[in-house]
């Protein structure tokens, strides 16, 4: 018998995500911010620290135990060098999209001085800080990154999402010792991990539950947080930033549609209609939350029991992919530079843009799966460039609702990826027969 629409999880966290869109225009037209961040907002956070709970025990668990049931060194090699080729190439065809529509559609043109020089005072103190962080990380030697990998103190890593890079070297570094030493002193490890790995799954299960809740109150905060108690004020920054999110939001629909899209018709078995079925939760909790590392769970989840994705290619390919699969967030970085670029007169050549889609590149890499973190590797980029950092201020008003999006193009492209991943090593098992 088919589930009734109103029980499926997409159409609950739908609802959710709309009602609290709807209460956070209301809220901010009524002046309840306050209430709305002592007593709605709390919800969305703990919903939100659930899934960060759980994300590094997954990624530990299920890594340790994908890379150990492998059979040998060289399908594992295999696997990786596929995962990260496909990575870095979405990545540059992602900038692409991004840069051709910037150029063409100059959205930085549009924005008249007055309010020009009104968003760079209304946000120099959240510009400023942005550009100490950045100064910091662009101190820092060539090689920083790749010693930033390797962990000092696991324990220490795993008590912080944002190294997540580091749980994923650990993890894999123990799955490849686990592989390496004799069966029957591996199986003691590889059964507790994969004890740990079900028990997680199932929390994630759990958690959904509260999902629209959750959603609900994450939307309904960030309508809030944005606007204030002052609906006016949300509705000023869309008309003077309207035209350049256009061009990223178009950006990313294209790239989203196009790019993942032909992926999956052309190298997998999997329709389209199957995707979107299978990622629709995915993608609103990544909406909702903006973090790919905090929707990390609920991605592994969909994806093996959604689309067929074998559990030994999806706990190498996801994790992987939500520390260094970053098309959105560079997608966004692209057309911000230029757009800073457009708005205070700058040109910039053919020279000068290689260099974005190179530096962005390397930041996708960087940059963690948390929300706000690509306004910081936008800095580097914009410096590397010679566009005065300090114009991350036009675009900051705006930066929260993009960041949403973009997460949402992340998510996609790692689901993406490991399908594509799967299907090339004969990994996707047959799907259910659609109810």
């Amino acid at each position: 018998m088919a589930q009734p629409w109103y029980k499926k999880l997409h159409w609950q966290i739908i609802t959710g995500l709309v009602l609290g869109l709807v209460f956070g225009i209301v809220a901010a037209a009524q002046g309840w911010s306050a209430f709305t961040s002592a007593w709605i907002a709390p919800w969305g956070q703990i919903f939100l620290r659930l899934l960060l709970l759980i994300a590094v025990p997954l990624v530990l668990a299920s890594l340790i135990t994908g890379v150990a049931s492998l059979s040998d060194m060289k399908k594992l090699s295999r696997i990786g060098g596929k995962t990260i080729a496909i990575y870095m190439a979405t990545t540059v065809v992602a900038l692409i999209i991004g840069l051709v529509l910037v150029n063409v559609m100059k959205p930085g043109a549009s924005v008249p001085q007055d309010m020009r020089e009104k968003l760079e005072t209304t946000f120099a103190e959240q510009a400023e800080s942005g550009m100490e962080t950045a100064a910091r990380a662009a101190e820092r030697g060539p090689l920083d990154p790749l010693v930033d990998m390797v962990p000092g103190n696991v324990f220490l890593a795993a008590s912080n999402n944002r190294n997540m890079l580091q749980i994923v070297f650990f993890a894999i570094f123990a799955g490849i010792a686990l592989l390496m030493i004799p069966k029957e002193k591996a199986r003691p490890l590889l059964d507790f991990f994969d004890s740990l790995n079900d028990m997680i799954i199932k929390m994630v299960e759990i958690i959904m539950l509260a999902a629209p809740v959750g959603v609900f109150a994450l939307m309904a905060d960030t309508i809030t947080s944005i606007a204030g108690d002052d609906l006016a004020q949300i509705l000023e920054l869309l008309g003077a930033l309207g035209f350049y999110c256009i061009v990223v939001l178009l950006g990313l629909i294209l790239h989203t549609t196009l790019t993942y899209g032909s992926m999956m018709l052309l190298l997998t078995p999997r329709s389209i209609k199957e995707f979107v079925r299978a990622l629709t939760p995915v993608q609103l909790v990544a909406f909702s939350t903006s973090s790919s590392g905090a929707t990390l769970p609920v991605t592994m989840e969909r994806v093996e029991k959604e689309l067929g994705v074998s559990e030994e290619v999806s706990s190498f390919v996801l994790p992987l992919g939500a520390t260094i699969n970053m098309d959105g967030t560079g997608l966004y970085q692209a057309v911000a530079a230029v757009f800073i670029a457009q708005t205070i007169g700058m040109d910039l050549d053919l020279s000068a843009q290689l260099t974005i889609v190179f530096t962005a590149v390397l930041a996708s890499i960087g940059t963690a799966a948390v929300p706000g973190a690509g306004i910081i590797m936008l800095v580097i980029i914009l410096e590397s460039v010679g566009v005065p950092s300090a114009g991350i201020a036009l675009i900051l008003g705006v930066d929260r609702i993009l960041d949403m999006c973009r997460t949402v193009t992340n998510v996609t492209g790692d689901a993406t990826v490991a399908t594509v991943v799967a299907a090339s090593e004969g990994e996707l098992e047959d799907l259910p027969a659609m109810a």
